[in-house]
């Protein structure tokens, strides 16, 4: 079991003073086409199909109990749009969605699109549809499609009347911004700059070709992405450019074509804020006024506006963190945390503003909520959606004006008895005295300590929240417990949670995930310790290890980020510029310093690593190839006899998010648990080859 070594061509970055020496900086460089990158990726490839190839057994067995957790034929609770309902459909054997409608007053189903027939028809390896949207009038329906995983998308318009395309699709469009006019015949869309960042927003009338579309925002400050949406009253487009620190509101009536864009609120560095049309005024959701946890306020509706005009509808509690809304022609639905949870309000609108806020309740202790999809103004019920560790997903149809629920579909989990599993919350103290909460989950049956899954992700504020997963049944059911640590650089504990994370504080949250662990040993729960972190998550996996390799039995470093110092250094890739305000800028001495201190591919040494399963997308544009296959090559220099099987696996055909097949992605997550087990008991065989 021979692993591939990568060519060594001496490189020396410079900056600051500092020599960096990089031996396979050219597995960037000559680019993902070059016959001697792939050369390299597939023989890296072909030596994990050797080391899994005793455990091919185990991951069929795997593979066969997780998908028979899944119900293949299944329809999603539709949502209602105009007269028309819309929802997804999955059969039996079809590897992806099928998109259908059907009247909200009753009457035969409309297939809009198979996404495995138009897979086989135009030859692709994968497709993603992630946005789609129905003219107000029903008569067109729009999606934005990828085929490759590189988030290079294009914009199809079915004409539901004849079922053919209505124009020829627009290409090289952003995946994250698509609306429609009142008109229905109208439509706004994003394009990207070379480095797929969002910068133009488009007006596009249907049957004009792209070339005549009329840009409606550049952004031209390379850390701001362009973005735009119609407000839920039908009325406003919103839109903008956001940093991750600032943003900036223009305002557009979509019922005069003559009309031009205003901005509400100038950028200010710092300053966020969110904004919706309350008719007669504008709600915003923001930090500006001392408001860390941010406060709810409402602005006239005039010229000169400014932030001395503002009213608190909610004013800031520091205690309570506000995260979004969505408002409706009676009511405002209000989003945010307490405690660590999610949580949802709602107001009463009232002829002279918004009445007390009231928060929905909830039996369980421990939960998650959110507010769902819902494309209907004038309604007193909003779709939400809710979720623990053990309770799979529920679609609620929520009164706002009793806060009662009622299900509309729970989320079928076939072979699966939720009394059968117990969930808890922990808390460990972090080297500095900070208390990190860890949710728990594991059968009752299961003896402690016993082996123990540790995800995390710490960055960007998102949040882990206590969610159940089906891809988890198949360790529980073998007597392991998933663990999930809350650490800082996430949300969980509010705004100051995320800022305790990011820049020069960013040691906390691999700090906090050791801690995590350590805490989870200490107290019978774990026996051998298995991480588990995905993109920035990666990044977490390579500091973590680097800081304690003994304190894992095997990590998972998916689609890392941990070449830092190389990518951030680098503004003409994706994101880079746009998150300055997340890692620093290292052109800058001080955030270079910082960076320096724990970019896992900076800080590899000679030692004793545990197993490591790495993986990558060939077509990821958001962490590139390179980072994982570079770092993958060093660590195969510097380990020393003692350690653990390392592995890199590339998708050849797919981006950051994996394959788009769901049969494909059940496999490659039983790949992946296959290889835990086998860590744990012994049964990664590990020659001198290895070391």
């Amino acid at each position: 079991m021979t692993p591939p070594r990568a060519a060594k061509k001496p490189l020396t970055h410079v900056l600051h003073g500092e020599s960096r020496p990089d031996d396979y900086h050219w597995l960037k460089t000559q680019g993902k086409a070059d016959p001697e990158v792939l050369g390299y990726l597939e023989a890296e490839n072909a030596h994990l199909g050797a080391v899994m190839a005793p455990l091919r057994e185990t991951q069929e067995t795997v593979y066969r109990e997780l998908l028979s957790h899944v119900q293949e034929e299944d329809d999603q609770p539709p949502v209602p749009e105009g007269d028309w309902e819309y929802y997804t459909r999955t059969e039996e054997g079809r590897a992806h969605p099928l998109f259908l409608r059907r009247p909200r007053d009753g009457g035969e189903a409309q297939l809009l699109l198979d996404l495995n027939a138009l897979k086989e028809r135009e030859g692709h390896a994968n497709v993603w549809v992630y946005v789609t949207r129905p003219s107000p009038d029903g008569r067109y329906w729009a999606y934005l499609l990828d085929t490759t995983g590189q988030e290079l998308w294009e914009l199809r318009v079915l004409d539901t009347a004849t079922g053919e395309f209505a124009e020829t699709p627009l290409t090289d469009v952003s995946g994250w911004t698509l609306d429609w006019s009142a008109d229905g015949r109208t439509l706004y869309y994003a394009t990207e700059d070379a480095t797929q960042r969002p910068a133009r927003i488009w007006r596009h009338t249907l049957g004009q070709p792209q070339t005549a579309d009329e840009e409606l925002w550049h952004e031209a400050d390379p850390t701001f992405n362009a973005w735009a949406h119609v407000a839920e009253n039908g009325e406003t487009l919103l839109l903008g450019g956001s940093a991750n620190m600032a943003d900036e509101v223009a305002v557009l009536d979509i019922r005069d074509p003559a009309a031009r864009s205003q901005v509400l609120l100038p950028r200010e560095r710092g300053v966020e804020y969110r904004v919706t049309d309350g008719g007669d005024h504008w709600l915003a959701l923001t930090n500006q006024g001392d408001a860390s946890e941010f406060r709810l306020v409402r602005l006239p509706k005039k010229d000169d506006l400014t932030w001395a005009d503002a009213v608190d509808v909610l004013p800031h509690d520091p205690q309570r963190y506000l995260t979004g809304m969505h408002l409706f022609a009676g009511h405002l639905l209000v989003s945010g945390r307490e405690g660590g949870f999610t949580r949802l309000w709602v107001l009463p609108r009232t002829g002279e503003g918004y009445g007390p806020a009231r928060r929905v309740e909830f039996p369980e202790a421990s939960y998650t909520v959110r507010i769902g999809a819902n494309h209907v103004f004038e309604t007193a019920t909003a779709r939400i959606l809710y979720a623990s560790l053990t309770r799979p997903t529920e679609h609620l149809d929520l009164n706002l004006d009793t806060l009662e629920t009622t299900l509309v579909k729970a989320t079928p989990i076939p072979n699966y008895a939720p009394a059968d599993y117990v969930a808890e919350q922990v808390w460990v103290d972090a080297p500095d005295g900070e208390r990190v909460p860890v949710s728990l989950v594991r059968r009752r049956d299961t003896a402690l300590p016993a082996p123990t899954l540790l995800y995390g992700y710490g960055s960007y504020g998102a949040s882990m929240d206590p969610a159940f997963s089906l891809s988890r049944l198949p360790l529980l059911d073998r007597g392991w417990v998933w663990a999930v640590a809350h650490i800082r650089g996430g949300s969980e504990l509010g705004r100051r949670w995320y800022d305790a994370g990011r820049l020069s504080h960013k040691i906390n949250t691999f700090t906090d995930f050791i801690a995590a662990g350590e805490g989870l040993k200490a107290a019978g729960i774990a026996d051998d310790l298995v991480a588990m972190g995905r993109s920035a998550g990666g990044l977490l996996m390579g500091a973590v290890v680097n800081l304690r390799p003994d304190l894992w039995k095997a990590a998972f470093v998916g689609v890392p980020f941990v070449d830092v110092l190389s990518t951030m250094l680098d503004d003409s890739i994706p994101l880079t510029t746009g998150e300055y305000d997340e890692w620093g800028n290292p052109n800058e001495p001080g955030a270079y310093a910082t960076m320096r201190e724990y970019s896992p591919y900076d800080n590899l040494k000679p030692g004793v690593y545990p197993h490591l399963f790495v993986s990558t997308g060939l077509n990821d544009p958001r962490v590139a190839y390179w980072e994982p296959a570079k770092y993958v090559a060093r660590l195969r220099d510097l380990r020393q006899p003692g350690s653990g099987v390392l592995v890199l696996k590339t998708n050849l055909g797919a981006g950051h998010g994996g394959s788009s097949s769901r049969y494909d992605a059940l496999n490659e997550m039983a790949e992946e648990f296959a290889f835990a087990l086998a860590a744990v008991e012994g049964r990664l065989n590990v020659g001198e080859d290895e070391q």
